[in-house]
């Protein structure tokens, strides 16, 4: 039997994935830790969701003019330009103890954040084919649910165990790493300068900002981003009132479940779309915050981490893939900004709602109260799966009026 599958696999892919493997691991490594690193430098509760907020708002303002720009432009600069200016803002970090001048340094990590993931995920569109969008958009995922997961884990152990300079540094170098990977890979063109539209449309920043075809699946997103900000900004904290010191072995079993799952969910959302896998993935990552919010032993932080490994992790890919497969190939740039505006969005605002009932709330209670964001995902991809069946009946019922 002939294998007529476009390849996926190509020395330009597997270099974006490790570049941007690298991207996350660097960036993620610092995301749980700085809650409990403000909190010791003084600053309150509502403070240490501004600090999550403050990069969320920065990420989500630049990616319309990124994701504009990328509409015609050759994706290396770009992408190098997001690499650095990251490692610049991670340098910064250690040279002040001023919680003010903290919240800056995020707005600005947070704008470099956005433009290198906005660049980042285009490139990947551009090197994956269309007709294994599901699949090849599932292990750039991957690259992005490691780094999500892992990298954490390593964080927190690295600044449990030395301290905050030591984590940056270790951050730093793997940035530098990812710098390099992306560096040596060899992107694709954009569309429009293939067919010789060398200038863009005229810049709106909403049109840059939202892609209407994939709004659906983007709100679905910000409810699964929102659901999961609780686990980055109060995990940490949780194991430190909890007094267990295994927080870190939620992040190591959600990396090796979500990394074990991931041929599979990607074939399933390629031959049976992404409504069944994010239904049955919302379900286990709602048993999970629950076994997370009740945990009093270490083992606990390992099975709420492995089925939150097997529901989140897989939905994040699926949902990407979802929102890019909604949209015309040449605005999958806006598209996929708007995406990971979606999650810096519901994480941020996560943090600042979170940040203010934490002052009425034990941290448990938050993980429970979180965990329903996935009963709503469940029931608003329910809502387009059946709207979505009715209308493929349709023109079936109208056959004999054609």
């Amino acid at each position: 039997m002939v294998n007529n599958q476009p390849p996926l696999w190509t020395k330009a892919f597997i270099f974006l994935l490790l570049g941007n493997l690298f991207t996350f691991m660097s960036f993620q490594m610092l995301l749980p830790n700085l809650p409990p690193y403000i909190a010791s430098i003084g600053g309150s509760s509502l403070q240490v969701g501004l600090v999550t907020t403050a990069f969320s708002i920065a990420a989500i303002l630049i990616r319309p003019f990124i994701g504009h720009f990328l509409l015609t432009k050759k994706r290396k600069t770009p992408i190098l330009i997001g690499s650095f200016l990251l490692l610049v803002c991670a340098i910064l970090y250690p040279f002040t103890q001023i919680v003010t001048l903290l919240l800056i340094f995020r707005f600005l990590h947070g704008a470099a954040w956005g433009w290198s993931t906005t660049t980042n995920g285009t490139a990947a569109v551009d090197l994956v084919p269309r007709r294994r969008v599901g699949e090849g958009m599932g292990y750039f995922g991957l690259s992005i649910t490691i780094g999500m997961i892992i990298a954490p884990s390593v964080g927190i152990f690295l600044y449990q165990t030395y301290n905050f300079r030591t984590l940056i540094f270790v951050s730093i170098i793997l940035g530098m790493i990812a710098f390099l990977f992306l560096a040596l890979t060899r992107y694709a063109e954009p569309e429009a300068l293939a067919r010789n539209q060398a200038q863009p449309p005229k810049f709106s920043f909403f049109k840059s900002l939202i892609e209407k075809k994939s709004a659906y699946p983007v709100f679905i997103t910000f409810l699964t981003s929102f659901g999961y900000g609780s686990i980055v900004t109060y995990l940490v904290l949780f194991g430190q009132e909890q007094q267990l010191t295994g927080t870190f072995l939620f992040y190591l079993a959600n990396a090796l479940c979500a990394t074990v799952s991931r041929p599979f969910t990607g074939r399933l959302f390629d031959s049976k779309g992404p409504w069944i896998l994010i239904m049955g993935c919302s379900v286990i990552a709602f048993l999970a915050m629950w076994i997370l919010s009740v945990a009093s032993a270490n083992w606990y932080f390992i099975v709420s981490g492995a089925l939150f490994g097997l529901g989140y992790g897989s939905m994040i890919p699926a949902l990407q893939a979802w929102t890019i497969s909604k949209t015309d190939v040449e605005r999958s740039g806006i598209a996929n900004g708007m995406y990971y505006s979606s999650i810096d969005f519901g994480i941020g605002l996560s943090a600042v709602i979170l940040g203010l009932l934490h002052q009425f709330v034990s941290t448990s209670t938050l993980f429970q109260m979180s965990s329903f964001l996935f009963l709503l995902v469940f029931l608003f991809t329910l809502t387009d799966f059946v709207i979505k069946r009715r209308r493929d009946r349709q023109p079936a019922l109208n056959v004999n009026k054609l």
